[in-house]
């Protein structure tokens, strides 16, 4: 077993592994927001609640240490990817409740749980079988794919759901119910999508290592204590900690907007787009853009080394969010601007984004906590985004759409600054 493991190219799991890692993060984030705009909750609702339901990616490095007790990190990227994909299944039929939507965020909510186990298993997977200068050559496919599931759920699943709810009200369906069919569907595609990709890394992703020979329940608290102890005597934590945070601040805020944003009538300071537009932009032309962004940075990186390209990371990942400034200011109505707009934003998240994960695997997450440090680390990230999230639909409700996104460039200025200042721990590997 082990002699077909070292034979299989890291090609044939990374892609998918992260492929999978990032549908549910993106649907319950992002998706779920047009989701429930289209059955008609109301905006403070939706921030608050799909923000809320974020915490276990915040949270999850408390049961991090857990993982590497009882079973190998395959077990659980295996294990949660069938369960995400069930509860999806049961979201659908949800949908059909008379009170669908606490039921639906009861049921994403153990999505998010499962969700955030299988980030905690699959990066210690990535981290337990790759050696340092591979994480840097193989971090572009991982941002690449990571992204790309982005794409399929607020592009391709958010145009089929617009297309699905075109068809029916043509077919004389009401508006609500139209919207109900459109999205059940889409949440069973997203059942059939994990559970096929689950069965898929049964026979392809390796083992991460085998579980660790303590097995008391005793002897798991104590290691979460040792875990925690160790992170936050790891040299410069408070810096790593503090850049972490302000590295995605700007994006924390608009994250929960932008699809609110475009889809809100012009009269109120949106775009008026439709599902199927929104979908379009992001599938069509925010596709290539975001793979080519993502790949390209990983071999940037792996040429130049993290420290040198760090600065420019960043910058390429934040000043594009002056985009939605533009787009709020002047509402244009051609889809080359609007798209062009999106092309230039998610180039650079795809670009700039694996700047901070390849950050938190070299120089926060060494050490013999390895896997549970990088889950404390993407942790604290992750809270950052969350907080960020639920406040910002009522700052947008506060300060308009042209306002609140001048304040988010406002937002970003610290992460130029932070990232001047960073101390590096470990050896910057390049060869």
């Amino acid at each position: 077993m082990n002699k077909t493991r070292r034979i299989v190219s890291p090609l044939a799991w990374v892609p998918s592994l992260y492929f999978a890692m990032g549908l549910p993060f993106v649907v319950l984030n992002m998706v779920s927001a047009v989701m429930f705009k289209d059955l008609g909750i109301q905006d403070a609702q939706i921030a608050f609640w799909t923000s809320l339901i974020m915490w276990p990616w915040t949270i999850k490095f408390l049961w991090s240490p857990f993982l590497e007790l009882f079973r190998t990190k395959k077990f659980f990227v295996v294990a949660t990817q069938l369960l995400s994909g069930v509860m999806f299944g049961l979201g659908a039929l949800a949908l059909h409740l008379p009170s669908f939507f606490a039921v639906t965020i009861a049921v994403f909510a153990v999505v998010a749980f499962s969700g955030a186990t299988h980030d905690i298993a699959a990066d210690g997977v990535y981290m337990s079988e790759l050696s340092t200068r591979d994480q840097a050559k193989y971090i572009g496919w991982q941002g690449a794919f990571y992204n790309l599931a982005k794409l399929v759920a607020t592009g391709g699943l958010v145009w089929f759901a617009g297309w699905l709810y075109e068809r029916s009200s043509a077919e004389g369906v009401a508006s609500f119910d139209a919207y109900v069919h459109a999205w059940t569907v889409v949440l069973a595609i997203l059942c059939v999508l994990l559970v096929v990709m689950g069965l898929y890394h049964v026979k392809m992703l390796p083992s991460g290592g085998a579980a660790a020979e303590k097995h008391t329940l005793r002897e798991g608290l104590q290691g979460l204590r040792e875990v925690i102890v160790a992170f936050f005597a790891k040299k410069h934590i408070w810096y790593y900690i503090a850049f972490i945070i302000l590295y995605r601040l700007g994006e924390g805020f608009v994250m929960k907007i932008v699809p609110l944003f475009l889809k809100a009538d012009t009269a109120v300071g949106g775009l008026g787009l439709s599902n199927q537009q929104i979908g379009l932009y992001y599938g069509t032309f925010g596709a290539g853009a975001f793979l080519l962004g993502s790949l390209l940075a990983g071999y940037y990186i792996a040429a130049r080394g993290l420290r040198r390209t760090l600065f420019t990371l960043c910058c390429i990942f934040n000043i594009p969010f002056v985009v939605y400034a533009l787009l709020a200011f002047f509402q244009p109505a051609s889809m080359w601007f609007v798209g062009g707009g999106i092309v230039l934003e998610y180039f650079g998240y795809g670009f700039g984004f694996v700047g901070l994960t390849l950050f938190m695997m070299q120089q926060v997450a060494p050490g013999k906590h390895q896997m549970a440090h990088y889950a404390f680390a993407s942790g604290i990230m992750n809270l950052s985004v969350m907080l960020t999230g639920a406040v910002s639909g009522y700052l947008s409700d506060w300060l308009g759409y042209r306002i609140f996104f001048l304040v988010v460039m406002l937002a970003t200025i610290p992460a130029f600054v932070m990232t001047r200042l960073i101390p590096f721990t470990y050896p910057d590997e390049k060869k």
